[in-house]
């Protein structure tokens, strides 16, 4: 059994928050990563969430300046490649997909499929076996629809907690869960 894994580009490989704190920072008073601590932080911040998910897009616009979220993130992708069908999948503006792409090219991340979605929430609607995300509200939503989740950690989920849910730290470590995932449906 091939296992067709759904991967996150947005704070699961690219530490695109880091290149929009930059951004941030030149306009706003200063926030710092370790005070994002909710997904939809900007409310606390006072700014505008079509004005935030605007200024993602722009940055973007210079996409290799966005780092990955860890070293050798491309051996990771790899690694996952090789026990199970990997689809990049992700929710964003369709103006940034050929910015993603040519990310996801740069920094040699191996997939198969490239599918872009309006809203994240959409994705639990996906056929795939698991979903490697760093969204909480992606995550709720594919529990409650029976999809397996593996959470990559950021500070704006460390506060969701659902037992169905694997949380990592580094992307290579999702390649044992998922083996197991294999093994245990034999």
């Amino acid at each position: 059994m091939t296992l067709k894994i759904a991967l996150d580009v947005d704070g699961v490989l690219a530490d695109v928050i880091e290149s929009w704190l930059s951004y941030n920072n030149k306009i706003r008073p200063t926030i710092s990563k370790s005070q994002i601590s909710e997904w939809d932080f900007w409310k606390n911040h006072d700014i505008n969430k079509f004005d935030f998910y605007n200024e993602l897009s722009i940055c973007w616009k210079s996409w290799e300046n966005i780092p990955p979220t860890e070293n050798d993130i491309a051996s990771a992708t790899k690694q996952l490649s090789n026990i199970g069908t990997v689809d990049i999948v992700t929710a964003r503006d369709e103006s940034t997909h050929s910015d993603v792409k040519n990310w996801l090219k740069l920094h040699k991340i191996i997939f198969n499929n490239y599918v872009g979605v309006v809203e994240g929430v959409e994705k639990s609607k996906l056929d795939y076996d698991i979903f490697i995300d760093d969204s909480p509200l992606n995550a709720k939503n594919m529990l409650e629809k029976g999809k397996s989740v593996i959470l990559y950690s950021q500070p704006w989920n460390v506060s969701f907690k659902d037992k169905r849910a694997t949380r990592i730290h580094e992307l290579k470590n999702a390649v044992p869960i998922i083996d197991n995932m294999i093994n245990d449906s034999k």
